[in-house]
């Protein structure tokens, strides 16, 4: 699919740029990140999780709600296809974690993959920095939650599997439209939902524990997928489910009301309105605990549709980090380690 550069003002660049002819063609460039550490460490109390691993900065998928995008402002890019297209990859990425893992400090707490941006987007089919990962924490026994998109996560079924027996491994799906056309509008270059459901089947029947999240949860588009999706996601063995409403920080904003009124013109009113009416009149909600979820009757109509599904197909909300058990196991860097230099 050809697009053109198009990127919402950076907040931090006093200059803005403006093409006096067409924009020229937003083209897929790879860069190095040569970050000195891999661990990042989340301080939110909004999440369940405190550590995550990030192989990849920006990502590829495109999905116009990706709360990520701001990110790519700090590198003095745009968080529209900027975001989408001019990739960082962590090359040692595995190399880092080890040695995090070989410290003292580190006491073998939970590590999501990824915390920002797919750990499966399609560079990682050649480059592998995700899988190298999952192995050195394979090697230490470090418990493992994944969250993605893709459907490439089963090719490293081999490893999930030796995580779930040695220590603790969960794949998340994140799925938030029951509908291919409806999914390929709002994240044009990820993987169909149809697929990723297949995905879900393959690593349940291998054994690994899989959940769906339906995030973003977006009002006046999908909220009336919720049972569909659960009801796919049950049958086909994921035995966890969570949702998030729909947040649009910063750049964010811009791109999805952007890509939504191209794609889903019909829609995008409607999306607005429901919006503003469970966020008490605004589009965002930055506070830490209101963030992902909403407020009014209309929410409370959402949230007693997803209990009904929820409790009859048989849910569980997630595991809990701290109710993990400790499987970590420190080892000594041996001789052909991937301390070594080339």
């Amino acid at each position: 699919m050809r697009r053109r550069a198009d990127n919402p003002k950076n907040r931090f660049d006093a200059v803005d740029v403006e093409w006096l002819g067409e924009a020229p063609e937003a083209r897929v460039e790879v860069f190095e990140d040569t970050t000195r550490s891999i661990l990042s460490e989340n301080t939110s109390p909004d999440l369940d999780f405190r550590w995550s691993v990030n192989p990849y900065r920006g990502c590829f998928h495109a999905c116009a709600y990706c709360y990520a995008r701001p990110t790519h402002e700090y590198l003095g890019l745009g968080a529209g296809t900027d975001f989408d297209t001019k990739i960082f990859v962590k090359r040692r990425a595995a190399e880092l974690l080890q040695r995090a893992f070989i410290a003292p400090s580190w006491q073998g707490e939970l590590i999501v993959f990824s915390g920002n941006t797919d750990c499966y987007q399609p560079l990682e089919s050649t480059l592998e920095l995700t899988r190298q990962c999952l192995e050195v924490c394979a090697e230490f026994r470090n418990p493992v939650g994944v969250i993605t998109k893709s459907i490439l996560v089963q090719r490293d079924v081999d490893v999930l599997r030796e995580l779930h027996h040695t220590a603790s491994v969960c794949v998340m799906f994140s799925i938030p439209f029951a509908d291919d056309a409806v999914g390929r509008a709002i994240e044009p270059q990820a993987p169909l939902v149809s697929r990723r459901f297949e995905a879900m089947r393959v690593l349940s029947e291998a054994g690994i524990p899989t959940g769906v999240s339906i995030a973003p949860l977006i009002p006046g588009l999908n909220e009336e997928d919720l049972p569909r999706i659960l009801e796919r996601a049950r049958a086909c063995g994921a035995r966890y489910a969570t949702r998030v409403l729909l947040r649009l920080s910063g750049s964010t904003q811009e791109v999805f009301l952007d890509r939504l009124r191209r794609a889903l013109p019909d829609r995008a009113t409607r999306v607005e309105r429901r919006l503003r009416e469970v966020r008490g009149g605004k589009l965002n909600d930055a506070r830490f605990f209101e963030r992902g979820r909403g407020h009014g009757p209309y929410w409370d109509l959402i949230q007693r549709q997803w209990q009904v599904h929820f409790q009859r197909l048989g849910f569980e909300s997630g595991r809990n980090r701290d109710s993990l058990p400790h499987t970590f196991r420190r080892r000594a860097p041996t001789q052909g380690s991937l301390f070594d230099e080339v």
